[in-house]
């Protein structure tokens, strides 16, 4: 199950909420229905002070979703500087 926040004024927009990324640990290991819980959140409370409040909420299944395939290759900044892959530097 994965847990997600939603806003009501941009849920038709394409902005990626659900990915799966290959990985030796993978979320999903098991031929399974698979649902999605959403919750709208909103600050509430006394002068807004980061009192979160849940104004609705949805169960989704993942049995029909429509996914588009992305290949992506990836590093982290630890990897990306290492000394044999710097061709050149200085100073400003």
């Amino acid at each position: 199950m994965e847990c997600k926040t939603f806003n009501i004024e941009n849920i038709e927009t394409t902005q990626r909420l659900f990915y799966l990324s290959l990985s030796e640990n993978l979320k999903v290991t098991k031929d399974a229905h698979h649902f999605v819980l959403c919750f709208e959140i909103y600050v509430g409370g006394r002068r807004r002070k980061n009192k979160y409040k849940c104004k609705s909420w949805k169960i989704l299944t993942l049995e029909n979703l429509e996914v588009d395939v992305k290949y992506e290759f990836n590093s982290d900044n630890a990897r990306m500087y290492t000394p044999n892959l710097i061709l050149a530097e200085g100073k400003i």
